[in-house]
């Protein structure tokens, strides 16, 4: 992760080091806020935020699911964040939009304190490395199950929630893995620790669908979306732990991870213990996708204004 010199906040922007909240805000006691994981990528058109005004809906949504009211609008999110981007000199980026509840009054009941917005960006790398993007990572089934959303709302992208996914994620680096599987309170697979999951068996894809409490991945609707006009029948249906042992093939997709093929689950090897034919095809079209070589998917791109030149 590369520093960047600015960060948005609350209409500013500001230097990175001064990006401060108060220690009494509600959010850093009590997990009262929503977040996003958005990329950019320098393409041929110029830096564009893949399906940004996806993720700013989704951000929206998070936030009334909380009864959080974002005090700016989805444009204006827009144009802070394409701000934000310039301002730092970036040409790609991971983009981290987040609504939480500032300093109020203490205690668990949230609504009477003040919903504050900040936009930060960086540099980063592909988060389970290029090299597992390339020949697959390997992945532990977690003892910790997925939250159902009898607990709390699996839909939302709320920073509380991800303490289940920080557990899982500790639980299977320490043990060697590089990412974790987490099942739901049924005993069904759900997803990784920040990814949604797909498994492909002679041919056909399935993915768990919101029944398993999964989060809505913007990058699994491209990819399901980019697996159909393929080809590929793909169906979203509650998937046994033990078909991750059967498969030909699975694999992972997240804003930070991309699209990362799993070589091993539960040190059984998945298919041939190689990316499979299936998810490569995948990956090749979803990796033109992202940095526009792809005129099919063009209109998932915000492309960023040109900078006005100083006269």
């Amino acid at each position: 992760m590369n520093q960047a010199d600015l960060i948005w906040m609350n209409g500013e922007l500001v230097a990175w080091e001064d990006a401060k909240v108060h220690v009494l805000t509600h959010a850093l006691h009590y997990g009262t806020g929503v977040f996003e994981g958005i990329r950019a990528y320098d393409t041929p058109r110029g830096t564009a935020i893949f399906r940004h005004a996806d993720h700013v809906d989704r951000l929206f949504r998070s936030a009334g699911m909380y009864l959080m009211d974002i005090p700016y609008t989805r444009e204006e999110i827009r144009a802070a964040t394409h701000e934000t981007i310039q301002r730092n000199n970036l040409k790609s980026c991971y983009i981290r939009p987040l609504v939480f509840r500032g300093a109020g009054p203490m205690g668990l009941f949230p609504l009477d304190s003040p919903v504050e917005v900040t936009i930060a960006v960086w540099e980063w790398g592909a988060y389970l490395g290029e090299e597992g993007k390339r020949r697959g990572v390997r992945g532990k089934v977690s003892s910790f199950r997925r939250i159902s959303s009898a607990a709390v709302i699996p839909a939302a992208k709320a920073t509380g929630q991800y303490v289940n996914s920080v557990l899982a994620k500790i639980e299977a680096s320490k043990a060697g893995y590089e990412e974790a599987i987490l099942l739901d309170d049924r005993g069904m697979v759900c997803e990784g620790s920040g990814e949604n999951l797909f498994v492909v068996k002679d041919g056909v894809i399935a993915t768990p669908g919101f029944a398993a409490d999964i989060l809505g991945g913007i990058n699994r609707s491209s990819v399901i979306t980019i697996a159909r006009d393929l080809g590929y029948e793909l169906v979203e249906r509650d998937i046994a732990r033990g078909e991750l042992y059967l498969a030909d093939e699975v694999f992972m997709t997240g804003t930070a991870a991309e699209l990362t093929p799993l070589r091993e689950v539960d040190d059984r090897p998945v298919g041939t213990g190689e990316p499979g034919e299936v998810t490569r095809a995948i990956q090749a079209v979803f990796e033109d996708a992202l940095h526009g070589r792809s005129e099919r998917y063009a209109e998932w791109l915000d492309v960023l204004p040109a900078p006005a030149r100083a006269t």
